[in-house]
C-alpha cells in the first residue's frame, strides 16, 4: 500500500482553510489536518472534514457528451472540440457570452475571461460574484478605492468589538466564527444584526433583530446617535476622509433618529443606542458582513453604509478593525481579481480605460472589445426575452438553474440558448440543458491557486488523476482556442505558466509566484518579489483614491423592491446551512453531509405558524408572485415574526422558484434577501 499526504486548500467557502488529502494507492480516501495554515491552524468545519467524499463519486463526468435528438451521447474530445469551435465561430462578438466560476482556480478563470475577450471577441463575461459580492466590489471601491476585505482573518481574534450584520459566520464561515469566539473569550463584545436567531446570533451579547431590507435605516440611525453624542472620530475624519459635511447633514435628519429608526426596523431604541456605545467605547471594532447585506436592491448602498460607520469611528487601517466582507465561495475573490467581470480586466483595470485596453491588447496580441458587457442577470433577461440579442453561452462550473432567482425565468432563458456549452465535474441540473458537456477536473486533481476572502493566494495541489478523460479547465479552454486559430495565444504547458502570465499583467499579484506560496500563501497587494504581502489595507492612505482619502456621501433608506401586502404578508429571506454549499452539487454527493441534512425547509415563527394552523414537519406550499414550492415547515421562535427563511441548496425544494429578480441598479445583484410571500398547508400532505 502506498500512502501519501497532499496539502491543498478547501473547495468550499471563502475562508480558504488548508488540509491534507490522504491518498492511498493513487486515490483520495480522507482528509487530515494541515497545521501550518495561518488561516485555520489545522482545524476544519464539517464541510472541510468531508471534502474528500464527492471526489470519486460514481457520477463524475468522465467523457465529453454531445446532445443528439434530445439525448446525450458519449463523444471524443476531438468531436466535441470540433463542434464547439464550429459553432462558436458562428457566434463571435456580442451574440455570445461567457460565465466563469467562483469554484474554479485563478488559472481557470484567467483563461476563461481571456478566451471570451480574445477568441469570442465578447465583452459579456461574468461569474457568480454578480449574485453575491458585486455590491462589495462596487461599494467599497467607490469609497476606499478597493473592493476587498481590508483586514486579515486572524485580526478578528484581536478585536474589542465585533459588529456582525447579515452574516451567519458559524454556519457559513465556521473557522472565521472561531476567530470571533477567540475575541469573545478575551472580553470582546459581540453584536449581531439578523432577523433570525442563528448560531452566530446565539453567541452575541446583543442580538439586533431588524427586518430584512432595513439595513440602511439601522446603520444611519446608529451613525445619527453617534454624531449626536459627539462620539465620532474627528481626527480620522479630518485627516483621512472627504465629503463629511454633506454626509452628516443627511444623517442628522429626524428620519434617522433612534425613535424613527426603531419603527422602520422593528428594533428597540435601547438596543440601537447600546450597540453605538459598545462600538465607540471599544479601542478596535471590526465590521463583518456577508450576503445578508449585499443581496438587496440597495446592496451597494448597504455596503457603503457599513464602510461609513467604520470611517466615522476611525476603525480603518489597523489590526482588529476594518470592513470585512466574507466571500462566499472558495475563489470568488480570485475570480474577481482575474477579471471574470464585464467591466474590468485582471486586477480591476477598467475596460473603459484606453491605457488598460492597449496594455492587454499588446500582451495578448489581439484586439479586444473595449466596452462593458452584460452581467449574468442581464444575460438571463436577454436569452429569455430578447433571444435575437444573445445566441451562445459558455458556462464553466456554474449552476444557474438552482442559484439564480425566479427559476421559471431561468428555465425559459436556458431553453432559448441556441448553442450552450457547460464545463463541469458533474452533469448538473444546468448541464442537462446543454448541447455539449465537457468533463473537468475537480480541486483534488489539479495544480493551481485560489484566493481567499482575506486576499491570500494559496495553492491547490494534484492528489490523484481525474476520472476518464477529464481535463483541466484551462487546458480545455486552450484546446478550443487552438482549434479556433488562436493557439499561439493559449500555449501554456502548466498551471504555473498561466499564473505567471496573469501576475505579469496584474499589479496586485506581480510579486507572487508558485515558489513563494509553496508553504503558505501571500496576501495581495504584493507588488514585488521581495514584498511580504499586505495584511491590512489602508493603514496610512487610501491608495486607490485620487487624493488618498476615503469619501463620505449621503445614503438614504429606501424600501425593498417588493413589500408585503394582504396577499403576500410575509418576508422571505434565504441563506445557507452548515452542512451544504450553494447549489449542493458537491455537498449533496457527500454521504456524511447529506445524512446530516437531507433536504430543505422553511422556518416559520411560532406565532405565525399558530395563526396559519401549521405544525412542525407539515408540508406547506410557499408562494410568491413568481411561483410556488412545496417544502417542510420548521416552526421556531428563532425567527422574527412576519419573516420566513429557506436555505437555497436543494433541487427538490428550491427557494429560487419564488425569489425576486429585481436587482441593485449599480451592481445588478438580485434581491434574494427580501421577497413577499404567503404560505398554506399543502392539501393531503
Amino acid at each position: 500500500m502506498e500512502l501519501k499526504y497532499v496539502p491543498t486548500t478547501c473547495p468550499y467557502c471563502g475562508t480558504g482553510c488548508s488540509f491534507n488529502l490522504v491518498v492511498v494507492d493513487g486515490k483520495v480516501v480522507d482528509t487530515a489536518p494541515y497545521q501550518r495554515s495561518p488561516v485555520n491552524e489545522g482545524k476544519l468545519c464539517a464541510k472541510g472534514a468531508y471534502a474528500h467524499e464527492f471526489i470519486n463519486s460514481p457520477d463524475r463526468l468522465k467523457t465529453p457528451l454531445i446532445k443528439k435528438n434530445g439525448r446525450f451521447e458519449v463523444a471524443s474530445w476531438d468531436e466535441a472540440i470540433a463542434l464547439i469551435a464550429e459553432k462558436f465561430s458562428q457566434y463571435k462578438g456580442e451574440k455570445s457570452a461567457v460565465i466563469c466560476c467562483a469554484r474554479a482556480s485563478n488559472e481557470d478563470n484567467y483563461a476563461m475571461q481571456k478566451f471570451g475577450r480574445v477568441v469570442l471577441q465578447t465583452p459579456n463575461i461574468d461569474h457568480c460574484a454578480r449574485l453575491c459580492h458585486a455590491p462589495t466590489v462596487a461599494g467599497l471601491a467607490g469609497i476606499f478605492g478597493s473592493g476587498a476585505m481590508t483586514n486579515s482573518i486572524s485580526d478578528l481574534s484581536e478585536t474589542n468589538c465585533a459588529f456582525i450584520i447579515g452574516s451567519n459566520n458559524f454556519e457559513a464561515h465556521p473557522l472565521i466564527g472561531r476567530r470571533i469566539m477567540q475575541a469573545k473569550r478575551k472580553g470582546a463584545k459581540i453584536i449581531v444584526c439578523d432577523p433570525r436567531c442563528t448560531p452566530t446570533a446565539g453567541q452575541a451579547h446583543l442580538h439586533i433583530k431588524h427586518y430584512s431590507g432595513t439595513d440602511i435605516a439601522l446603520l444611519n440611525g446608529m451613525m445619527h446617535y453617534i454624531i449626536k453624542n459627539g462620539w465620532e472620530n474627528r481626527e480620522f475624519i479630518e485627516a483621512r476622509t472627504s465629503g463629511y459635511e454633506e454626509f452628516r447633514d443627511n444623517i442628522m435628519q429626524d428620519e434617522y433618529s433612534p425613535e424613527n429608526v426603531s419603527k422602520i426596523t422593528g428594533v428597540p431604541e435601547e438596543d440601537i443606542k447600546k450597540a453605538c456605545r459598545w462600538i465607540c467605547e471599544a479601542e478596535r471594532t471590526a465590521a463583518v458582513y456577508t450576503l445578508g447585506l449585499t443581496q438587496h436592491t440597495c446592496g451597494v448602498d448597504n455596503v457603503r453604509s457599513i464602510g461609513y460607520l467604520q470611517m466615522l469611528t476611525g476603525n480603518i487601517g489597523k489590526p482588529g478593525t476594518g470592513v470585512n466582507p466574507l466571500r462566499g465561495q472558495n475563489n470568488v475573490q480570485g475570480a474577481c481579481d482575474m477579471g471574470a467581470l464585464p467591466d474590468v480586466f485582471p486586477g480591476y483595470q477598467k475596460v473603459s480605460d484606453p491605457v488598460s485596453v492597449k496594455k492587454f491588447e499588446d500582451a495578448w496580441g489581439s484586439e479586444i472589445p473595449a466596452k462593458t458587457g452584460l452581467t449574468i442577470p442581464e444575460m438571463i433577461d436577454a436569452f429569455a426575452d430578447e433571444p435575437e440579442k444573445l445566441k451562445c453561452l459558455y458556462i464553466m462550473g456554474e449552476n444557474p438553474i438552482i442559484s439564480d432567482p425566479d427559476i421559471a425565468h431561468v428555465d425559459k432563458a436556458l431553453k432559448n440558448v441556441e448553442f450552450l456549452v457547460v464545463q463541469d465535474i458533474f452533469l448538473t441540473e444546468t448541464a442537462e440543458y446543454a448541447d455539449v458537456v465537457l468533463p473537468a477536473l475537480c480541486y483534488a486533481e489539479k495544480n493551481g491557486t485560489q484566493t481567499n476572502t482575506e486576499r491570500r493566494v494559496q495553492r491547490l495541489r494534484k492528489a490523484q488523476e481525474g476520472p476518464g478523460v477529464s481535463r483541466n479547465d484551462w487546458q480545455i479552454i486552450a484546446d478550443i482556442a487552438k482549434k479556433m486559430g488562436c493557439g499561439e495565444k493559449f500555449s501554456w504547458t502548466s498551471s504555473s505558466e498561466v499564473f505567471d502570465e496573469m501576475a505579469a499583467l496584474t499589479p496586485q499579484y506581480f510579486g507572487i509566484n508558485y515558489e513563494r506560496i509553496e508553504k503558505q500563501g501571500l496576501q495581495w497587494p504584493c507588488p514585488g518579489h521581495d514584498h511580504p504581502g499586505t495584511e491590512v489595507l489602508h493603514s496610512e492612505t487610501f491608495k486607490g483614491m485620487p487624493d488618498g482619502r476615503a469619501v463620505f456621501s449621503p445614503v438614504k433608506h429606501r424600501p425593498p423592491a417588493e413589500e408585503t401586502d394582504e396577499n403576500y404578508p410575509f418576508i422571505l429571506t434565504t441563506g445557507v446551512t452548515i452542512w451544504h454549499w450553494p447549489s449542493g452539487t458537491m455537498t449533496r454527493r457527500s454521504k456524511t453531509l447529506n445524512y446530516e441534512c437531507p433536504t430543505g425547509w422553511i422556518e416559520i415563527n411560532c406565532e405565525d405558524a399558530d395563526e396559519l394552523g401549521i405544525l412542525e414537519g407539515d408540508i406547506v406550499t410557499a408562494f410568491s408572485r413568481r411561483g410556488e414550492v412545496d417544502v417542510p415547515a420548521r416552526v421556531t421562535p428563532d425567527i422574527k415574526k412576519g419573516v420566513m427563511f429557506m436555505p437555497f441548496h436543494f433541487w427538490e425544494c428550491r427557494a429560487n422558484w419564488i425569489t425576486n429578480t429585481e436587482y441593485d441598479p449599480i451592481s445588478k445583484t438580485p434581491e434574494y434577501k427580501v421577497c413577499a410571500v404567503n404560505i398554506r398547508r399543502k392539501e393531503g400532505a
